[in-house]
């Protein structure tokens, strides 16, 4: 890295006066840093935390992906102090895995922090460097050439052809929940114009879908399998849309779950309120709890009023 800088040429821009910072950095960051850093430190040493020393990456892996979540249910809440609260949370995940690294040898907080930083200005030539991006389109299109670029110097079989041995599609993980994992494959292809021309398109394909899942289902065998495989396109379809129209569907999701889970515990608060179980209730009342459970969440002021 120290001897691609020293060639770099110098920029244009080395001869005016340093722009200043739209937003200066929040007082005292370094200091705090270090001491949360120090503070993990002495969790894990011996005469520390029992719990914390007990931990490994793979023990913690569940911790990592209930912060974010926490992170994001903050995120909506609109709370700030929870935001801030569960992002702290998050940071220390970071933390802890840094320092288990640490400890065996192989990087430390620092090590990460300077990765990112040089990462950030590899894939920004257009802030740091002499290219230019007319718009955030183009912005996604050079990040994705840049990190093919670092996947090719990286590689470790440079006889092996591009074509086989690199794909737009590396990096991301397989472990991602389907939805994002859905999510993140047809971003990528988007990215090079891979995409529908419109909406449009992405409703006549999930039509065709649609029409092929019940061809399966009119079958006089029905084949497991090739009902799961047409159901998996139809998800995928409905991913495509989602990212089409600028909407995160495992979000998209989540959101819908919380409504489902509100609405229906409102249909058993009143099922109670009738001295009844929900699960005793007619079907058909079933669906006049529900429909009342969704009118429950119309602000009164947006009903219309009946003439």
């Amino acid at each position: 890295m120290a001897s691609r800088k020293s060639k770099r040429k110098p920029s244009r821009r080395s001869s005016r006066a340093p722009r200043k910072a739209k937003f200066a950095p929040p007082p005292r960051v370094g200091p705090a840093f270090v001491k949360l850093v120090a503070l993990m430190s002495r969790l894990r040493s011996p005469s520390g935390c029992p719990w914390d020393r007990e931990q490994t990456h793979s023990t913690l892996r569940t911790y990592l992906i209930e912060e974010a979540y926490e992170v994001l249910d903050a995120l909506e809440s609109s709370d700030d102090a929870k935001f801030g609260e569960e992002l702290g949370d998050l940071l220390l995940q970071v933390l802890f895995h840094a320092q288990i690294a640490q400890e065996e040898g192989r990087f430390s907080i620092a090590d990460v922090i300077h990765e990112i930083y040089q990462k950030m200005i590899r894939r920004h030539p257009h802030v740091f460097g002499e290219k230019r991006a007319k718009n955030a389109a183009e912005v996604l299109r050079n990040w994705e050439i840049i990190k093919k670029e670092e996947r090719l110097a990286k590689s470790l079989s440079p006889a092996v052809s591009a074509s086989a041995a690199e794909s737009l599609l590396d990096g991301i993980p397989s472990t991602l929940p389907a939805l994002l994992e859905g999510y993140q494959l047809t971003r990528r292809a988007a990215r090079i114009g891979f995409d529908w021309d419109n909406v449009d398109g992405i409703f006549d394909k999930l039509d065709e879908e649609t029409r092929e899942l019940r061809q399966v289902l009119a079958a006089p065998q029905k084949d497991p399998r090739r009902i799961e495989s047409e159901l998996g396109d139809i998800l995928f379809v409905a991913i495509n849309l989602a990212r089409f129209l600028n909407v995160d569907p495992e979000i998209a999701a989540k959101k819908a779950s919380a409504k489902f889970s509100r609405r229906f515990r409102e249909m058993e608060r009143a099922a109670r309120e009738q001295n009844t179980n929900l699960a005793n209730v007619p079907r058909a009342q079933m669906e006049s709890l529900w429909e009342q459970s969704k009118l429950n969440e119309v602000p009164a002021a947006s009903r219309k009023v009946a003439p």
